[in-house]
């Protein structure tokens, strides 16, 4: 059966009228950042990213200004208007939206600047905090991204400004362990504070003219500085692409069409007509004293906000309602399709670098490839998956590894603690078909480590579970397997 990879992202066309293409699994572990003045066509862009990867993986948008709360009508994201929440409320809101794993618009327009930068660091602040067992890759969007983590001190205290900005340090900087992938949107990147601007490995750079932004674009880019001032020369909705996800070497793109619109509609011309009054009389209606006001009326308390972890509970309930009602009329699993698992599973693996990935966030890989294919999100959990994933990355047949020997050693895999059953498996396979002991960087790998120090100590310590049995004669050395007797020859 033939490997096929998940059909990349349309962001648009480049130069030659061919597909800009955007690799999300590779988005998911690198972070992008885009920039461009007001009206190049940012939120564009975010909008045409987020149609199109709204089904195949979990969404957070901090939204200062309200613009994309329409994309709850189509995509069913979960709003969160904040106005009088609590910083407490928040952060455990940003824990529930992990755990339930919800895509959600925090919409922050009825806030000020101070309260908008509390409520993000909170927020974020949930976010990044969420057990370790609900590290599933998430995208999160931060549009006007210079507000919550600037350079410079402006008129928001102190305190505020160092909560924001140390969340926003943090999902930059330490969020890829944790699955959050940050896309970050900014009008200046002189206005954003360097050390979080510098942990994107993509970038999309839109029309710019201040000198200032112009040179340090072109440095990310890795353009000439001569070259800076083509971002004057970019038309709305244009931008130059670099990075692992997009493009080797800098690219011109241009962003394909939306499927939905922001509710703030930009500016028109309208013809200006003669005034229908004369003059005198105009002068008249605009200057004349007005009579004095009515007391103004005592207005009735406002009801109170709503309960944001109640909010998230009963949306949670509903995705889960709609997820069932979807999954009958989905094509059911049938008894021949672990060949397609195996397959599916195979492919999340073909890149040394998946190594170093979180189970997490290669677990949501292999969901989206099946979603693809029509199965539903929950065809095998993420126990199943790593029992699999295991047995593929050791070499084994899917024929073989129904051989009862091989349950055997899965069982005895699942009493090690999980970021060693990978390694194990790879040594009782290796041992099984009585191969050379495999080195350093192999073990590594494995391990998912660079250490190859590191990666020794775990053979010793497999030895001391009495899982292993370690041979060594001067620079070589041999494993057995405790149990069937496999051994592997010396290396």
């Amino acid at each position: 059966m033939t490997s096929s990879k998940p059909s990349p992202i349309s962001l648009g066309t480049d130069r030659t009228g061919s597909d800009a293409t955007l690799d999300l699994p590779e988005l998911l572990a690198t972070r992008l950042l885009v920039q461009g003045n007001s009206g190049s066509g940012k939120s564009h862009l975010l909008r045409r990213l987020l149609e199109q990867t709204a089904r195949l993986v979990q969404q957070v948008i901090i939204d200062p200004e309200g613009d994309f709360v329409t994309l709850a009508d189509k995509y069913g994201h979960l709003i969160i208007d904040v106005d009088t929440q609590s910083e407490n409320a928040l952060q455990a809101a940003g824990e529930k939206v992990r755990i339930h794993r919800a895509s959600v618009i925090l919409n922050l327009e009825n806030l000020e600047a101070e309260g908008q930068l509390r409520a993000v660091g909170s927020f974020l602040s949930g976010l990044f905090e969420a057990p370790r067992a609900y590290w599933y890759p998430v995208l999160v969007v931060v549009d006007e991204a210079q507000l919550f983590a600037p350079s410079a001190g402006g008129d928001t205290s102190d305190e505020a400004r160092r909560l924001s900005l140390g969340a926003m340090t943090n999902l930059m900087c330490r969020g890829r362990k944790r699955g959050l992938a940050g896309i970050i949107a900014t009008q200046r990147l002189a206005k954003l504070a360097k050390n979080v601007a510098a942990e994107a490995s993509n970038f999309l750079m839109g029309r710019t003219f201040l000198d200032i932004d112009m040179t340090r674009a072109a440095d990310l880019l890795g353009m000439e500085r001569r070259s800076a001032e083509s971002f004057r020369d970019l038309n709305r909705g244009q931008f130059m692409a670099l990075g692992p996800a997009l493009s080797r070497r800098p690219k011109h793109i241009t962003i394909g069409p939306v499927e939905t619109s922001s509710r703030a509609s930009g500016p028109f011309l309208m013809p200006l007509e003669q005034p229908s009054v004369p003059a005198e009389a105009l002068r008249e209606l605009i200057l004349q004293a007005e009579p004095d006001l009515p007391p103004r009326q005592r207005k009735e308390a406002a009801p109170p906000a709503p309960d944001l972890l109640a909010q998230l509970d009963a949306y949670a309930e509903k995705r889960a309602d709609d997820e069932e009602k979807n999954a009958a009329n989905r094509p059911q699993l049938q008894e021949s399709d672990p060949a397609l698992i195996w397959q599916l599973i195979s492919e999340t693996t073909e890149s040394e670098k998946s190594y170093y990935h979180s189970l997490a966030t290669l677990y949501q890989d292999f969901q989206m490839r099946a979603r693809l294919k029509g199965l539903p999100r929950s065809v095998i959990d993420i126990d199943e998956f790593r029992r699999l994933l295991g047995t593929i990355r050791s070499g084994i047949s899917q024929e073989d590894a129904e051989l009862e020997e091989w349950h055997d050693i899965l069982q005895r895999a699942n009493q090690l603690p999980e970021d060693l059953q990978g390694l194990y498996l790879l040594l009782a396979n290796t041992a099984r078909i009585n191969k050379p002991c495999p080195d350093d960087e192999i073990l590594a790998r494995f391990y998912g480590t660079h250490s190859l120090s590191r990666a020794r100590r775990q053979l010793h310590y497999l030895e001391e579970r009495e899982m292993i049995i370690l041979r060594e004669e001067g620079s070589k050395r041999a494993v057995a397997i405790v149990g069937p007797a496999w051994q592997t020859l010396f290396s």
